[in-house]
C-alpha cells in the first residue's frame, strides 16, 4: 500500500466539514501538487496536539535548541481545508517521533485495519504509539516530517478546531446538544426548566 510521504509539507493540518456535533476530522497535507486528507476521531487530533507538545518539550529538556524555542510558532493558518477533500483513507493509529538527524517531529498516520471500523463505535481515545519506522505493508500510511514551529502552529490549529464544536457539560464533560443530553452524573435525568 502507498505511504504518501511530506518532507516537509507546504501546508499540514487539522480541519473538519460539518456542523458541531456531526463534524467529520481530517488530517490533510499538501505538497509538490498533491492533497493527502485521512479522517481522524476528534480525541485524536486532541490526544495529537497535545502529545507534540509534550515531545518538544522532552526534546527541548533533553537535546536544549534542537526543539527551537518553546515561543516561536509557525504562521497561523486558520484557511479552510483544501478543495477537494477526498478521503484518501481513514486512520487507525498514530506514531509521533522526533528525529535528530533532520531536527524535525514525524507525524505517521496509519490506516485502519480491515473490519476495525464498526469496532471503533463509542470508542473514547486511539493511543497514540510510539514511532516504529517499519509500517504495515497491507495499509496505507500519512508521514509527515515539520520542523518544531510549523509542530506547534499545527498544535495550536489543532486545539483551535477541537474547541470549536459543542460546549461541554459541567458535570460529565460529554457534548451538549442544542436538545441537551442525559447526563449520567444526574442519573440520567434532565434539569428542569425554572
Amino acid at each position: 500500500m502507498p505511504v504518501f510521504q511530506y518532507d516537509p509539507p507546504e501546508r499540514f493540518v487539522a480541519g473538519t466539514v460539518g456542523q458541531p456535533g456531526e463534524r467529520t476530522f481530517f488530517l490533510q497535507a499538501v505538497g509538490d501538487g498533491r492533497i493527502t486528507s485521512v479522517v481522524v476521531e476528534k480525541s485524536q487530533v486532541a490526544a495529537l496536539a497535545e502529545r507534540i507538545e509534550e515531545l518538544l518539550e522532552e526534546v527541548r529538556r533533553r537535546f536544549g535548541d534542537q526543539a527551537g524555542d518553546p515561543g516561536a510558532v509557525g504562521d497561523s493558518d486558520d484557511r479552510p481545508l483544501e478543495q477537494p477533500i477526498e478521503e484518501d483513507f481513514r486512520v487507525g493509529t498514530l506514531a509521533l517521533a522526533w528525529d535528530s538527524d533532520t531536527e524535525r517531529v514525524v507525524i505517521e498516520a496509519q490506516q485502519i485495519e480491515e473490519g476495525a471500523e464498526d469496532d471503533s463505535e463509542g470508542e473514547e481515545e486511539r493511543e497514540i504509539e510510539v514511532f516504529a519506522d517499519d509500517a504495515p505493508e497491507a495499509r496505507d500510511v500519512l508521514r509527515v516530517h515539520l520542523p518544531p514551529h510549523d509542530a506547534r502552529a499545527f498544535a495550536a490549529r489543532a486545539m483551535k478546531v477541537v474547541a470549536a464544536g459543542r460546549p461541554n457539560c459541567p458535570l460529565c464533560g460529554q457534548p451538549l446538544d442544542p436538545e441537551g443530553h442525559i447526563c449520567p452524573r444526574q442519573n440520567g435525568y434532565k434539569p428542569m426548566g425554572g
